[in-house]
């Protein structure tokens, strides 16, 4: 640790958005993201320019109900006047939950140990504004059970190589040294939650890994959507993951369908 950070502020702030409007968490040039525009508030509150550090890079589309950031400031501020001061300047899609110290050592993404994903389907004929933004609607017929009996397959450590997108920030993680040994991306994770429910018109599904891959909840769902449509057996899944290819399982789910829940540290 350097001198410096000894003397800074740590933070960690809990983050909602819709992320309907931006593309994506990670600042672009040009573009309109949550990062960047999480950024621009803190500066607006402080005058000062830091890059808060996502738990993980969510995409255009995607919406979280507990990203968490962190990042370090010089200036001392009590963390209820921030929270205030920086929701004031912060567009309605985008909230600050909650703003709270951290030691020097806490790092949104290298501290976590769990995240929790939810994807929602709408299965009503006519899915309403209110929901669609937030929901993947679809009016085929759809077997929960088949779809939950799928999603059972997924619970425990595995190679999810086939429902991994190419990551287009690979390169630079390794350039950082974020990359596993020879290079080579390790696509093992462990997933200790993988259900779905209904609630009325919706089907959620809900998960809980130690880490998830580039597209990797969207392309389960995907899948799932398959088993539930009868295109493939529930036990089918295990098949797909020994295949350790993205063309073995079913199609991307849209992005407006999920959610980051939470985080755990």
């Amino acid at each position: 640790m350097d001198a410096n950070s000894q003397h800074q502020n740590h933070w960690k702030l809990t983050v909602a958005y819709d992320g309907t409007d931006f593309c994506g968490w990670q600042v672009q040039p040009g573009r309109a993201t949550v990062q960047g525009t999480l950024a621009d508030a803190i500066e607006r509150v402080t005058g000062e320019r830091v890059l808060p550090q996502g738990s993980g890079r969510t995409d255009a589309g995607v919406h979280a109900r507990g990203q968490v950031a962190s990042f370090a400031l010089d200036a001392a501020i009590p963390a209820a006047s921030f929270l205030r001061a920086v929701n004031r300047r912060l567009p309605e899609a985008i909230r600050v939950l909650r703003a709270e110290a951290a030691s020097p050592e806490f790092h949104a993404r290298h501290s976590a140990r769990a995240k929790t994903y939810e994807y929602i389907i709408c299965r009503s004929e006519i899915c309403p504004p209110w929901v669609s933004r937030f929901a993947w609607a679809l009016n085929w017929p759809l077997d929960p059970q088949a779809m939950q009996a799928a999603a059972q397959m997924v619970v425990g450590r595995h190679d999810f190589t086939s429902f991994a997108a190419s990551d287009p920030d690979l390169s630079t993680r390794r350039a950082a040294g974020e990359a596993c040994e020879a290079g080579r991306e390790d696509n093992t994770r462990t997933i200790f939650e993988s259900q779905w429910r209904a609630e009325g018109d919706l089907l959620i599904y809900r998960v809980r890994g130690n880490g998830f891959l580039h597209h990797m909840v969207r392309n389960l769902v995907g899948t799932f959507v398959d088993a539930g449509r009868g295109r493939i057996a529930p036990d089918e899944m295990r098949r797909i993951l020994d295949a350790g290819f993205r063309g073995a399982a079913g199609a991307t789910a849209p992005a407006r369908g999920l959610f980051l829940d939470s985080v755990e540290y």
